[in-house]
């Protein structure tokens, strides 16, 4: 999933990536690609559509802007959007308490270590295999919604972590609705159809990631390239140094950052959904010699009991029904990762 890889009932890497960069040890050979590059910095940049929330709000102005959203989705499954209702200062905010945590004494960080058998909490890659080539990157991974939250994996330091991460998560939940009922309107949809399948019971979950700097980004991927599980996944990306890249036609690009803005990513479970003219992209993330990264990842997901299917009105005889109805989506998306494969083949009619 977007900047934040799952996790599985194995055992976990207890030699954090920044460990290894401050110890000054050698690459070790679990993360490197032989068989290929580990990423390619020199790509293309592009122009990822940015749209303005303020006018997606307004019936009388969102008309160019639902079309400009329709486009983004269905050509590059993303957009940058702005004017989203949180200052740059507080999404700053946001980005300092992230970096403030993994700048942490690792005693202190492994206070919130994921458990063997849990996703939840501080770690990096879970090796499921001998042959696994790992990511350079240490994370911590935590769920905002339902407010039923395990707390032992909510950093105390900073301070000032819990209320910032509280009131991101209230802000995000409300951008959420509005995302979802204007994909809805795009498509000249009921406002409701994809907001009633998220459910009243979603999941919204956090990846915090950090990418230490990489002494041979050409051999070493900060994230493997995969799509996400989620219905959305909004990016805060870091508001200097680039990494993410998105493919398009056997192509990869990266993506330009815009301080100011969130990065929205259609999942696998919104391009069901929308019986496949939305897409759900494959990014990854490349690493970088000079510098560090940081960027959080906050994943919007359905609700277990919810039924996910093609919307009957984006189905009829010139767009047959591309998708099977699925619960639990996440559970295939989790099996089939492990096998380096795509879950939303397994669910193609």
């Amino acid at each position: 999933m977007a900047e934040s890889a799952p996790a599985f009932k194995t055992q976990m890497v207890w030699k954090s990536v920044q460990e290894l960069v401050l110890n000054g040890d050698e690459l070790p050979e679990n993360y490197i690609h032989k068989d290929r590059d580990g990423g390619d910095l020199d790509v293309p940049l592009v122009e990822i559509p940015v749209v303005n929330l303020g006018q997606l709000k307004s019936l009388s102005t969102s008309k160019e802007e639902l079309q400009k959203l329709r486009s983004a989705l269905s050509t590059w499954g993303c957009f940058q959007v702005i004017n989203h209702g949180m200052t740059p200062s507080f999404l700053d905010e946001v980005r300092e308490v992230t970096k403030q945590f993994f700048a942490l004494p690792m005693e202190e960080k492994r206070k919130y270590s994921r458990e063997a058998d849990g996703i939840e909490g501080y770690g990096n890659d879970k090796i499921l295999s001998e042959k696994q080539i790992l990511n350079w990157s240490d994370r911590l991974y935590i769920t905002l919604n339902p407010e039923q939250r395990k707390l032992k994996f909510w950093p105390e330091n900073p301070k000032v972590f819990r209320d910032i991460l509280n009131d991101y998560t209230i802000k995000l939940s409300i951008v959420t609705a509005v995302i979802l009922t204007a994909m809805a309107r795009s498509l000249d949809l009921e406002d409701n159809c994809f907001l009633d399948q998220y459910g009243k019971e979603a999941t919204m979950r956090a990846g915090f990631n950090y990418y230490p700097k990489c002494p041979r980004p050409d051999l070493v991927i900060g994230l493997e390239e995969h799509a996400d599980a989620s219905a959305i996944t909004f990016l805060l990306q870091d508001n200097e140094v680039e990494g993410l890249q998105f493919q398009k036609d056997n192509q990869w690009f990266k993506v330009p950052i815009i301080p100011e803005a969130l990065l929205i990513i259609v999942g696998d479970q919104t391009e069901i959904m929308s019986n496949g003219i939305f897409k759900s992209p494959v990014h990854k993330v490349v690493t970088n010699s000079e510098r560090e990264r940081i960027s959080l990842s906050v994943f919007c997901l359905p609700g277990l009991n919810e039924e996910i299917g093609p919307i009957d009105r984006l189905v009829d005889e010139s767009r047959p029904r591309l998708y099977k109805k699925v619960k639990n989506y996440v559970g295939i998306y989790f099996e089939y990762y492990q096998q380096g494969k795509r879950a939303i083949e397994a669910v193609k009619i």
